[in-house]
């Protein structure tokens, strides 16, 4: 969808905290030397972040863990930090499994879910020990094939697709609609399937719902799973799951105004949903009695939700158009960030002066605010940040600060019109003998036009002069 008019006067009254103060703003600056545009992530906050979701879950879930999205945020550094805070990994293509590698994360820290999967990225997440969640019934006999076709995991989890059974959200779309997961009417076949191959682990995974934010659509998710493994563990096949995988999709507060998910009141939700639907089935079924299983284990694969809030693109003021519209142009565009331009997704931008004086007064001053667009100088007409947003003054020169860049920003960045891509910076506090350290580290310098040429062939051209 491409921005239009109706964009985003409602919200524009609304002041939105910045997860930095606008001092370590422009500290950020002066350590990237002024090289504008970059992304800037909080690792303080981030980190604080995982630790609160882990502990929310773990207070009724004892082997909960969060696979964070390698792909909403893929960089090691920040990879790491959440490998700190206990959290693993969901992947969904060859990269992202080597990327997890290198920064060490290993077997069961691995969610491998993807698509239309080539045979050497199921190879390599059976090598790694990575959990395999399979998207459709027909990948098991080519998962088998690729693995040389004798062996096969001991545990496997497959996505399930409900169909008409669960409303999707405005994001995501129907799940009928995705091209996703297994309908309720192949589940059976394909475990049954599995079971025959010699796999004797089981998991199911759900994923029907992205950005959202009511706490009512990941409860009665977890419901239709809860009760999806109920029938199947009381089938006449007598499955035995070890995992049930709620997906992702936590939304964040992009709007000011709107408030971000409970993790304590979501994890409450669930668990009561699980001590009604599963805690029975333990003690029921026979097959949970022998194999000594006294908890499914609950995860979760959120990413934006982890690292979003957390991030932001610093840009900065370049120029100033006048037509039919008011244009600030902007030092990036949507090769930086793409949703707003791909989506019509709202950003929130805070405009800094460029001499960091009266910061505080001239966001809150409303009265010196205009109706602008803010672009970059892409050659599309939806390569806009804000369309018909009320900011105060602009002058060339001026640092804005486009909100809620810590996931899905970076990440889904391109090379059109020869752009080449931002660098990242991670914001750190260290305490040493009682001695706080702040610190500005690029975790992915800016590419060059060494780098965008690179896989080029200049051969031709070697011995000429240009």
């Amino acid at each position: 969808m491409i921005p239009t008019t109706k964009d985003d006067t409602t919200f524009d009254n609304n002041n939105k905290e910045m997860p930095f103060t606008s001092d370590q703003i422009f500290d950020a600056i002066r350590n990237a030397q002024g090289d504008t545009p970059f992304h800037l992530y909080n690792g303080d906050m981030i980190a604080e972040n995982a630790r609160h979701m882990i502990k929310s879950f773990r207070n009724h879930f004892t082997h909960y863990t969060n696979y964070f999205a390698v792909k909403a945020t893929p960089n090691p550094h920040l990879l790491d930090l959440l490998k700190q805070q206990g959290m693993g990994v969901d992947c969904s293509s060859f990269a992202e499994l080597i990327l997890s590698q290198k920064v060490g994360f290993k077997g069961d820290e691995i969610m491998f879910t993807s698509n239309n999967t080539p045979d050497k990225e199921y190879q390599l997440a059976y090598e790694l020990g990575a959990v395999i969640n399979l998207d459709d019934i027909t990948q098991i006999d080519a998962m088998k094939q690729a693995l040389g076709g004798e062996k096969m995991p001991r545990m496997v989890s497959l996505r399930y697709n409900p169909g008409p059974l669960k409303q999707g959200n405005a994001i995501i779309g129907e799940p009928q609609e995705a091209k996703f997961g297994l309908t309720a009417a192949q589940l059976p076949e394909a475990y049954a399937k599995l079971k025959a191959l010699g796999v004797d682990r089981f998991g199911l995974h759900c994923m029907v719902a992205s950005n959202e934010l009511q706490l009512d659509y990941f409860e009665e998710t977890a419901k239709l799973l809860f009760n999806t493994v109920a029938e199947l563990s009381r089938s006449p096949m007598s499955l035995t799951f070890e995992m049930i995988n709620l997906g992702g999709g936590i939304g964040i507060p992009y709007r000011p105004g709107q408030k971000p998910v409970d993790f304590v009141q979501l994890a409450q939700r669930i668990a009561n949903q699980y001590n009604n639907i599963i805690l029975p089935l333990l003690s029921d079924q026979q097959q949970y009695v022998n194999a000594n299983i006294k908890e499914i284990k609950i995860v979760t694969e959120c990413g934006r939700v982890v690292t979003g809030p957390y991030g932001c693109l610093i840009t900065k003021a370049i120029h100033h158009k006048s037509t039919y519209k008011q244009y600030v142009g902007v030092d990036a565009c949507m090769v930086n960030l793409m949703r707003p331009g791909m989506y019509g997704a709202y950003h929130h931008i805070t405009v800094l002066k460029q001499n960091n004086q009266n910061n505080q007064n001239n966001q809150n001053n409303q009265n010196n605010n205009n109706l602008y667009d803010i672009v970059g100088s892409l050659c599309e007409n939806n390569d806009k940040f804000a369309v018909n947003r009320s900011l105060p003054n602009i002058e060339k020169g001026d640092i804005l600060v486009i909100h809620d860049s810590g996931a899905h920003g970076h990440s889904m960045g391109f090379n059109y019109n020869g752009k080449t891509r931002s660098a990242e910076y991670l914001f750190t506090t260290t305490n040493n003998n009682n001695n706080e350290t702040k610190t500005f580290t690029c975790i992915r310098r800016g590419e060059t036009l060494d780098d965008l040429f690179t896989t080029l062939d200049f051969s031709k051209w070697d011995n000429k002069d240009l």
